[in-house]
């Protein structure tokens, strides 16, 4: 038992690092919320502009370049930025409770770690072309560490837009540490403030050719995101786990288990007896470190994701996580497969020759849909819960009318509590239902590709 688990732990490594090349993209809506920027100083600013006194104004945290103080005209100028429910660059803020901006929000990848309203700063590795490589941490761009994780500065036309990495596309703007106003986002793109002018900008670029929203752009992010900074905690702790089980045999060898390693024996037995030996018969330990490893890293990520207040990772819930993890199912399916697979595919003996024009293209596609459809449901499960939790919550500042209404507020809260809570008890019982679903599923793609022919010769 200790080898398997020491070759689950190589295979569970080798799925994050996969995994953490992925294009994750993040293109955040915020058009309800107030952006605070504390690194503007404001000690002693002045809002009385009748007398246009700025004697206390502290201007060193702004940039001017451009900026004409001649005639001290304040008229647009946004101090909704600053913490206040001002206007930015003159832009209005919404401040109607979107529900659905919100919760695609809370599941979004980020370049901040969140633990409650705590933003915690990441490491930042941004690549554009002509410019070339700027390595930082998300903290350079001078971001709210109580709140959305919105920034007060820019850095060669990088922003913190909503804990997430933007670039201004203008290329006047001005490059180095410059002194934000705040950011607008609009129907027709999202902007930042800058000397009381909107400047658009862009997210990261990501994979998907447009079909998600996403595409490439000025630049590629190889941060170290929430989603990966979960990874990580998530491959630890399961390689303490394993390597901890795994010497717990070696000094018990003969015992009966106890503790944590009669609780995962139960789970390893049960895919091993349950799972791999009924779909791959005799050689199933050739593929159990990889069906266990499957399982264990996504239940790990998705219980990982059940914790309250504790980053709010939603990485099974993400198309470029379950991407990696269908293309590993659909390499180890293919690469495996036997010439009987291959030979049922691409020529299917016994059927008529018309017949296979119309099967083959179906069989082929087939291969592609498989890994395709494991790694939708992983996403479209996982995200789904998530949001209905967020939903339930946000109900209460629906029916409460954001403080306006308080007894509807307060009812509002106890029902919206008891169905967060059973939702998530429900989504405990999915964390485990869609790791077996996938691992399982697996397996019988293997099965299929090295079962032996039974057909005489």
């Amino acid at each position: 038992m200790g080898k398997k688990f020491i070759l689950i732990k190589l295979v569970i490594v080798a799925l994050f690092f996969g995994s953490s090349l992925t294009a994750q993209q993040h293109n955040h809506d915020h058009s309800g919320h107030h952006h605070d920027h504390s690194s503007h100083d404001h000690s002693g600013h002045h809002h009385d502009h009748s007398g246009h006194d700025h004697s206390g104004h502290d201007h060193s945290g702004h940039d001017h370049s451009g900026h004409d103080h001649s005639g001290h005209d304040h008229a647009a100028h946004d101090h909704g930025s600053h913490g206040h429910h001002g206007p930015v660059c003159g832009v209005a803020h919404d401040d109607t409770f979107d529900a659905g901006k919100t919760a695609f929000h809370h599941i979004s990848d980020a370049n901040v770690y969140s633990i409650g309203p705590l933003q915690i700063p990441l490491p930042c590795f941004l690549y554009a072309p002509g410019t070339g490589w700027d390595v930082f941490m998300s903290s350079k761009l001078k971001f709210d560490k109580i709140g959305h994780g919105d920034g007060g500065k820019a850095y060669n036309r990088y922003v913190l837009d909503g804990g997430s990495i933007r670039r201004v596309k203008d290329a006047s703007f001005p490059m180095g540490d410059v002194s934000i106003s705040g950011f607008v986002h609009q129907d027709d793109g999202y902007f930042v403030c800058h000397n009381n002018k909107l400047y658009e900008t862009e997210a990261k670029s990501t994979a998907d050719g447009g079909l998600f929203g996403g595409g490439i752009t000025s630049f590629y992010d190889f941060s170290l995101t929430k989603n990966v900074t979960s990874m990580l905690i998530v491959t630890f702790l399961l390689s303490w786990l394993f390597l901890s089980i795994a010497r717990r045999y070696k000094e018990r060898d003969g015992m009966a288990p106890k503790g944590a390693q009669s609780f995962m024996e139960t789970m390893f037995v049960f895919i091993q007896d349950e799972v791999a030996k009924p779909f791959l018969g005799a050689q199933y330990m050739k593929f159990l470190p990889f069906l266990m490893a499957i399982f264990f890293f996504i239940l790990g990520l998705n219980l990982f994701g059940q914790i309250p207040f504790f980053g709010g990772s939603n990485v099974t819930g993400n198309l470029g996580v379950t991407m990696v993890l269908g293309i590993l199912a659909f390499l180890v399916t293919n690469f495996s497969g036997n010439k009987h697979y291959w030979e049922h595919i691409l020529w299917m003996p016994g059927v008529p020759a018309w017949v296979k024009t119309i099967l083959t293209p179906v069989e082929i596609l087939g291969i592609f849909i498989k890994p395709l459809t494991l790694m939708l449901r992983l996403f479209a499960n996982i995200t789904a819960g998530h949001m209905v939790i967020i939903i339930f919550v946000s109900l209460i500042f629906i029916f409460g009318d954001l403080g306006n209404n308080m007894g509807a507020g307060y009812g509002t809260a106890v029902a919206s509590t008891l169905l967060t809570l059973f939702m998530m008890a429900i989504e405990l019982l999915v964390a485990f239902i869609q790791a077996f679903a996938f691992c399982i599923l697996t397996a019988s793609y293997i099965s299929a590709a090295v079962e032996e022919s039974h057909e005489p010769h």
